[in-house]
């Protein structure tokens, strides 16, 4: 494919103050595609700032077809688009949805999963920028299993994950909050081996990842494809979760264990050592790196600037009704 002006759009800042999966996707996507020789301008959050392409300040009160520059060959919106632009685009869906109306026919979706519960099958799966992340150390002494995510977002089921942790006595580290919101139901009795971090980021987020034996990660919706088990898998962490959403697809029997009854999980904990911790963090190299996500997003370019459509209808939510919360056996 010869070199393209790509807008990379998002409403959020670059690079994240905090841990933000969105933003890290934009970004090391950005930085991919620069690598493969294309022009790169973000049209992101006021605030922004970008080594490797244009930053443009994104106007939330403006048409989105106002802001984009003339010499641009392609639009990469990561935000809804409602309305028509000027020039070829997709759209890539980050997330869930309740919204019972059709999406635009060029959106793509973050898995299979993901693409299947809005009537698609369109989907690039998310990559991680490796060098931001350094070289894992398999030779440090691992204490204790990891809850990675918004610790006040129910569907996360931080309550479940203490809830493991202690019935199989591991120690375990909340990285995503410091607090439980006891409004959102999250009543539980915490003891010293349940130690919050906070909101954490860049090395001191890596290191407790590598200082981890495993990541439980016992969701309670259909998990679209963040970058949480990306991470810890990285990092040589199996992941012991739920079967719901992307996490059949990527957490295989070789690299985690996936139930929604605790008592099956707890048992799986037991065989922890039986994973090889080389082999996950080479599965994510081989894999899940910006560089494939890259990679596959320039046949769907292609197809859009082709005058093609990713889609044979608009995507739209299979079923918007259904429970809340995805079940979870406390037993």
């Amino acid at each position: 494919m010869e070199s393209l002006h790509i807008l990379l759009v998002y409403n959020g800042k670059i690079p994240t103050p905090k841990y933000g999966g969105t933003s890290r996707v934009v970004w090391y996507l950005g930085k991919e595609l620069v690598k493969m020789g294309h022009r790169v301008s973000m049209l992101v959050a006021a605030g922004s700032a970008c080594d490797f392409a244009e930053v443009i300040a994104y106007d939330p009160d403006r048409p989105l077809a106002g802001q984009i520059p003339e010499s641009v060959d392609l639009v990469h919106s990561h935000i809804p688009v409602w309305e028509p632009l000027p020039k070829p685009y997709m759209i890539t869906r980050h997330g869930n949805s309740t919204i019972d109306r059709d999406f635009d026919i060029n959106t793509t979706f973050l898995s299979r999963d993901h693409a299947a519960r809005f009537g698609s099958e369109v989907f690039v799966n998310n990559g991680l920028g490796l060098e931001e992340y350094g070289k894992p150390r398999f030779d440090v002494e691992r204490k204790y299993v990891h809850f990675l995510g918004k610790a006040a977002w129910k569907v996360k089921n931080l309550k479940g994950c203490i809830s493991i942790a202690r019935e199989a006595g591991m120690p375990l580290r909340v990285l995503g909050g410091y607090r439980i919101n006891l409004k959102m139901g999250l009543r539980i009795t915490l003891s010293p081996r349940v130690r919050f971090e906070g909101m954490v980021d860049g090395d001191r987020k890596n290191r407790l990842i590598n200082g981890s034996r495993a990541l439980l990660f016992p969701v309670r919706w259909h998990e679209p494809m963040g970058l949480a088990v990306l991470e810890s898998l990285y990092f040589g962490c199996p992941v012991f979760g739920t079967p719901y959403g992307a996490l059949p697809d990527i957490v295989t029997p070789e690299f985690g264990f996936l139930s929604n009854k605790k008592s099956e999980l707890v048992s799986a904990l037991e065989h922890l050592d039986g994973y090889d911790r080389k082999k996950c963090h080479e599965y994510i190299c081989d894999n899940f790196a910006s560089i494939h996500m890259a990679r596959n997003f320039l046949p769907l370019f292609e197809k859009i600037l082709n005058g093609e459509q990713l889609n044979p209808r608009p995507p739209r939510v299979v079923a918007t009704g259904g429970p809340r919360l995805l079940p979870f056996l406390e037993e």
